[in-house]
């Protein structure tokens, strides 16, 4: 089934996700090689594609696992989440419909 999953950035942590992005980015190419992958990106703070020292508000990623304790299991032992990127994650089923 596929799983929603939404960190969400707390205050002031741009350099910590950016140290933290190239180990994040990693596993979303795992995600990826496995055909697992739908969609991944950052929110921007602002209303810009480069936010700059803005920073971004969280990330989304929708992903397929066997069950929503894995796909809990897989965004706590995100890179994000060690770092002290994310000050909440939620993760909640996700139905495709379009396109």
């Amino acid at each position: 089934m596929w799983y929603a999953i939404e960190g969400h950035d707390g205050a002031g942590v741009l350099d910590r996700r950016m140290q933290a992005r190239p180990q994040h980015l990693a596993r979303l190419t795992a995600l990826r090689e496995e055909g697992r992958l739908l969609l991944a990106g950052p929110c921007p703070a602002i209303d810009a594609e480069d936010p700059g020292p803005a920073g971004f508000s969280g990330s989304i990623v929708v992903a397929e696992f066997a069950s929503l304790a894995e796909a809990r299991a897989w965004a706590e032992a995100d890179p994000y989440v060690a770092a002290g990127v994310y000050e909440r994650v939620d993760v909640r089923p996700f139905k495709p419909v379009l396109p």
